[in-house]
């Protein structure tokens, strides 16, 4: 994906990358995510980022944490279909 996600469509990057189905990403299915957005990192770009979006510190990348993210990055959720 090269353009900027709707809610809609983050929405079911997160859930798809969500392999646990239980609703926080691990940094294996962040990457994905990722992966799914065309953005690609280096390995300690991911994992610098992965801790700095886990603001609660619980080892997982919530949705709001992933949406704060991309907001950071420019990257934010499109809140209507173009």
């Amino acid at each position: 994906m090269t353009t900027k996600p709707t809610e809609d469509d983050l929405l079911a990057l997160f859930s798809r990358a969500d392999l646990g189905g239980d609703d926080k990403l691990d940094l294996m299915e962040f990457t994905l995510v990722l992966d799914s957005l065309g953005l690609s990192w280096t390995r300690a770009e991911l994992q610098d980022r992965f801790e700095r979006a886990d603001t609660n510190r619980d080892g997982f990348i919530s949705l709001p944490e992933l949406r704060a993210l991309l907001d950071a990055f420019g990257w934010d959720a499109d809140p209507s279909p173009n």
